[in-house]
């Protein structure tokens, strides 16, 4: 499988895969696009290479037969729990497995690090998104937390709010 642990080497990669798996025109291909909700870029450098100076965060990469990286997912150790966020597949590759691909990857490491509980929020209106992560096990916890307003993870452009999805492991 060609999935790794993703290094520093990789942090322009990354940045770039990542914002187009959420903002921007890029995003419009695939069917995970948070444009419409969210404005501005999903990460930069800056935030990625804090991520890899972290030792409680993993991020994972899924590359192609030519070396590019198609995936990722970031992965935090929070206690007992591992927290998946900031999963992202090219737009152009939704859809071909390699989204489910990283989510067992997850899974296993979550087994690896002793943690019985994978946890992750999503928006709550992307119910296609919510649906998605259901159909693998994971559920609603009845937690709702509010969009980070910091700026850090873009301006949202209406009111969100972020639902706790869990999958005991």
């Amino acid at each position: 499988m060609p999935i790794t642990k993703a290094t520093f080497t990789d942090i322009p990669e990354l940045n770039i895969l990542i914002n187009s798996a959420y903002r921007g025109e890029e995003s419009k291909k695939g069917w995970t696009t948070e444009t419409d909700l969210i404005g501005g870029i999903r990460i930069d450098e800056d935030m990625l290479r804090e991520y890899f100076s972290n030792e409680a965060i993993t991020i994972l990469k899924y590359t192609d037969d030519n070396s590019r990286i198609t995936g990722s997912v970031y992965l935090e150790v929070k206690g007992d729990k591992l927290y998946l966020g900031m999963f992202s597949v090219s737009p152009v590759l939704q859809g071909k497995g390699v989204g489910r691909a990283l989510l067992e990857e997850a899974e296993l490491i979550a087994k690896q690090l002793n943690c019985h509980t994978i946890t992750m929020t999503v928006i709550r209106s992307r119910t296609e998104l919510i649906s998605w992560y259901e159909r693998r096990g994971y559920a609603f916890t009845g937690e709702i937390q509010p969009f980070h307003d910091h700026g850090r993870f873009g301006e949202p452009k209406q009111h969100i709010e972020l639902i706790v999805l869990e999958k005991k492991i």
